[in-house]
């Protein structure tokens, strides 16, 4: 249970779905809305398709040359 007074101060209201990750510097418990921007802040800048495309090119010249 999350005491009224974080409730309060997190502005949380009655259902407000939670998420608990495991963190080596220990728990964090954030709402969907914040999980949601730290997952953007940290594939801010990123090109997954790019980073994709290349690891399937270079698996793809390796198993030519085998």
């Amino acid at each position: 249970m999350v005491p009224a007074e974080v409730r309060d101060n997190a502005g949380l209201t009655e259902g407000t779905a939670l998420v608990l990750l495991t963190t080596p510097g220990g728990l964090v418990l954030l709402t969907r809305e914040q999980l949601l921007a730290r997952v953007r802040g940290e594939l801010e800048g990123l090109d997954l398709v790019a980073e994709l495309l290349a690891d399937r090119r270079l698996t793809a010249k390796q198993e030519d040359a085998a």
